[in-house]
């Protein structure tokens, strides 16, 4: 039988005796696909038959979303976005002119990245850049908008498929909140008195005390003090204060009822420092007020901790925490990507499900490969198969189960490591800084050299780790068993260099084959079986190759080049 290239295997022959690819299925009204025969003609068998290489696999197949909170999030730091009024900083209506770009609803087109959720990082009135700190829960910053603005950036989301979640910072507000120098100023008039709850509530907004506790500051021209952890302009809130859990419960609403379709919740270990449980009950009581407002809304948790500590958070009931274990520079992705064993990744996705189940059996995992907080992570690479690597961890964050996130800008390889404003550098639309909607970036942010080109270079260039980031989506976006299938890592295929999962979701199961070395070799699935049929070329449903080198089927045996991933189904 002669070798062909699966990279351009036209869907229309890819027909075989028992296995049916998409291009003969259907969408279901659960989002599960059933096969359709596919008319046997003069096409013949694939022992008989060179196909021609016209098109990529995918390009046959289409998208079956489901509308669930198994999502693919953006997230966008407005600040750095894209910027409509000229003024150097992002804001609202530039995300809703860039909102094509991140998803344009229309599932005929492909120019547009296929995400369908959308994370904000904090926008809410604040005297910072990031804003996580709060002087205001029920307003945009002036610097990104008005409120009108939001409502229409909502609109157009809604439009497009697209979920917002917004930053929610409650372990702390600004020192510039009303509800803190309220406070502050109760106290200085109060003098030698004790404090009164009834004559200024706010007292209990927050950890005041008349000793110096770690973490503490002094409330200038009083003996009183107040716990703030992060940082002496962020004052811890004191969550069990029966009237701000009421304040709490009046913004969620706030922003629920306006549209919003749920929060990303800002350092939910350190809600009551050292006391794990106390985080956990709170969250149990923040969810539970959540979806009574409503069901759907989607709630992640940032708890930046061990995988045996983050995971205990899901007995809150809440939806997700973010996946640290896979993330960052020393994560799973990075080391197995740098030369550790392939196999080391299937085996930590094999004990997801067990690792989290037993605390929450509906939990949605939240993996996510970089985030404002981190060093981007075309940084961690160095040499000559830098941007291979940069791309084959994308699509290993993006092929696992949960909601996946992606930090703006990994999808053209931007840089940005060292101080926090410069992993914040802005959206890197064009190499000319002063090209229509390019942001500043923080004001503190150091000269950041990109590595890669901008979009406007990518775009033309079907290489390059744009159109991976996006042809990787794409497969997540057709294949419902990427982001919902019982996990099995299959050991005996992986190795060094190799790993190999089946998924399976509602009966349909699916293949996801790594190969993490950089040199091509051969892999053998003779014997494996894939919806009750051995694996073939017909199985194929999608390729991620980093470089020009195309992965090639010989019967059973699968030649694959260096950093590249077959989907098969």
């Amino acid at each position: 039988m002669k070798k062909r290239k699966l990279a351009g295997l036209l869907c229309g022959v890819m027909v075989f005796s028992a296995l049916f690819t998409a291009c003969g299925s259907t969408n279901t009204e659960d989002g599960t696909e059933e096969t359709v025969d596919a008319a046997d003609g003069e096409n013949g068998t694939a022992e008989d038959t060179e196909t021609a290489v016209e098109a990529d696999v995918t390009d046959n197949i289409p998208l079956n979303i489901i509308d669930d909170n198994y999502r693919t999030y953006y997230e966008v730091f407005v600040y750095s976005f894209y910027d409509s009024d000229g003024d150097g900083i992002g804001d609202i209506q530039g995300l809703i002119s860039k909102l094509d770009y991140i998803n344009d609803g229309d599932d005929t087109t492909d120019t547009d990245l296929g995400c369908n959720g959308i994370w904000l990082m904090p926008i809410n009135p604040s005297p910072t850049y990031h804003k996580y700190d709060v002087t205001d829960y029920y307003e945009i910053d002036p610097a990104y908008g008005t409120l009108e603005d939001f409502e229409q950036l909502l609109a157009e989301c809604d439009k497009r498929g697209i979920k917002v979640i917004m930053d929610l910072v409650l372990n702390h507000s600004s020192s510039q909140n009303p509800w803190f120098l309220e406070a502050c100023s109760y106290l200085k008039e109060l003098g030698a008195g004790e404090p009164n709850v009834e004559e200024c509530p706010y007292f209990e907004y927050y950890h005041f005390s008349k000793e110096k506790g770690a973490g503490c500051y002094e409330v200038a021209g009083t003996e009183w003090y107040y716990e703030a952890q992060f940082w002496s302009e962020m004052p811890d809130l004191n969550l069990d204060c029966e009237e701000l859990r009421t304040e709490i419960q009046n913004i969620s609403d706030y922003w629920l009822d306006m549209g919003v379709g749920g929060f990303r919740l800002d350092a939910v270990k350190e809600y009551y420092t050292g006391s794990p449980q106390s985080n956990i009950d709170f969250l149990n009581w923040f969810q539970g007020i959540v979806k009574e407002k409503d069901k759907d809304a989607y709630l992640v948790g940032e708890a930046w901790l061990a995988m045996t500590d983050y995971a205990q958070y899901y007995s809150s009931g809440i939806d997700s925490v973010f996946n640290f274990e896979f993330a960052d520079k020393d994560g799973t992705i990075s080391k197995v990507v740098n030369g550790a064993s392939a196999s080391s990744y299937g085996e930590k996705i094999a004990l997801l499900d067990e690792t989290f189940s037993k605390y929450n059996e509906n939990y949605i995992d939240a993996p996510f490969y970089t985030n404002h907080d981190m060093a981007r992570s075309a940084g961690y690479y160095a040499g000559e198969h830098s941007e291979y690597q940069t791309k084959i961890a994308g699509a290993m964050n993006l092929f696992m189960n949960g909601s996946a996130f992606v930090y703006y800008g990994e999808e053209l390889g931007m840089k940005g490591s060292g101080k926090d404003e410069n992993k914040r550098a802005p959206m890197y639309w064009s190499m000319n800084a002063d090209a229509e909607g390019m942001c500043d970036g923080p004001a503190d942010m150091e000269n950041v050299k990109m590595k890669f080109e901008s979009l406007e270079e990518q775009q033309q260039d079907e290489g390059s780790i744009y159109h991976y980031f996006k042809k990787a989506i794409k497969i997540r976006n057709q294949n419902p068993e990427i982001a919902r299938g019982e996990v099995e890592y299959l050991e005996e295929l992986s190795g060094e260099t190799f790993c190999v999962l089946r998924k399976t979701y509602k009966g349909s199961e699916i293949i996801l084959l790594f190969h993490l070395g950089a040199e091509a070799e051969e892999i053998d699935m003779a014997g494996i079986t894939l919806n009750g049929t051995e694996v073939s070329e017909a199985s194929i449903r999608g390729t991620l190759e980093s470089g020009e080198e195309k992965i090639e089927v010989v019967g059973s045996k699968v030649s694959m080049p260096g950093y590249s991933v077959l989907v098969l189904k």
